[in-house]
């Protein structure tokens, strides 16, 4: 933290979003032309300084070093799960009962799922109007140490959390690990279990809904956004090909980050922002669907305000801050900076 003292100048100079002072204006213009603060950034509901992840945000609020003034508001009526403050503890405690989730519905299909009750052979009609699902696939291992990750079994879910799709996958190499005690498989699972080419020949179908890849790249308008965590890892063991633009990753949003810009996993995002405990046994792919489409709500449902193209992502293209605008940007003030800046992200609360 900078801890010199605010002079009249400084105080001109200092960045509406972190707060950081500098001597010269033009040492401003040259923080927001690289930082990209926008009004997409998590923000403290007390000081409103803006941090780049909810970690950050945590550690300002109730860290090991808060700041005291905000710290001691948000003891009183602050939410540990989405960070809000509130106007005391009564109006929080109402607040939780819908901030808190429960696994109590997700840990029933997935008993029921484990029993084989919900294995499908085809993709669920129902789910033909969907606009976002969930992926989640479970890996054994293969190679003469089973330490190759190979996919063994998918689930997928629409956004009311109903089963899509899921199948016990047969890979086309042989099995040399199951890691049964914490997968559940066994080759019993995968004796007669759905080819994977059949496997992601359905899912790849599903997700285009009749787009070819080409088009989705560009526009999309028909195919579908697919939410998960570690997608990449998930679509990689398929063989799957997806555009960049429709996943929406738990492990690689900012705000969702480490403060070192480093993933948190699934079972730590959903204890710390839906306030339960997953993955306590048998890791099991709805229950990793469930949490994710969840977060990804969580995440869509903010409210940010403002000029929401500023947080389309497009900053460093849209180039707000310009070499040849830097008169201009010199004459406005911290706030007018920060208004037309845009983050280096897509904010998902853009999908509603």
């Amino acid at each position: 933290m900078d801890s010199r003292p605010e002079s009249s100048e400084t105080q001109r100079n200092k960045c509406a979003a972190c707060f950081r002072q500098y001597n010269k204006k033009e040492h401003l213009v040259e923080h927001m032309r690289v930082s990209f603060h926008s009004l997409h950034e998590p923000k403290c509901g007390i000081c409103m300084k803006h941090c780049r992840s909810f970690d950050s945000l945590r550690e300002h609020l109730i860290g090991p070093l808060p700041k005291i003034e905000c710290a001691k508001a948000f003891n009183n009526g602050g939410c540990s799960l989405c960070l809000n403050v509130f106007d005391g503890p009564h109006a929080l405690r109402i607040h939780r009962r819908t901030c808190q989730l429960s696994n109590t519905a997700s840990s029933l299909v997935s008993r029921m799922s484990r029993l084989g009750l919900q294995n499908s052979t085809d993709i669920d009609p129902r789910a033909q109007g969907a606009r976002l699902v969930a992926l989640a696939c479970k890996m054994v291992g293969g190679g003469s140490d089973g330490s190759l990750n190979i996919c063994a079994r998918v689930c997928l879910i629409d956004e009311d959390e109903s089963i899509v799709f899921h199948s016990y996958v047969r890979p086309q190499i042989p099995v040399t690990n199951y890691r049964h005690e914490t997968t559940g498989i066994s080759p019993e699972h995968l004796k007669d279990a759905m080819p994977i080419k059949l496997a992601q020949k359905k899912i790849q179908d599903f997700l285009c809904n009749g787009e070819p890849l080409w088009k989705i790249r560009y526009r999309g308008e028909r195919a579908r956004i697919l939410v998960g965590h570690r997608l990449d890892h998930d679509l990689e063991s398929l063989g799957i090909e997806y555009p960049q633009i429709l996943l929406r990753d738990t492990a690689t949003y900012p705000p969702l980050m480490k403060t070192s810009k480093l993933s948190n996993s699934l079972k730590y995002l959903t204890q710390a922002y839906l306030g339960y405990e997953i993955l306590t046994r048998v890791q099991d792919p709805y229950e990793e669907c469930v949490a994710a489409m969840r977060l990804y709500s969580r995440m869509r449902g903010q409210s940010h305000g403002g000029d929401y193209a500023s947080g389309s992502g497009e900053a460093q293209i849209r180039n707000s801050f310009a070499p040849w605008k830097q008169r201009e940007l010199e004459r406005m003030s911290p706030e007018e900076l920060l208004q037309i800046s845009g983050s280096d992200y897509y904010c998902w609360c853009l999908d509603s």
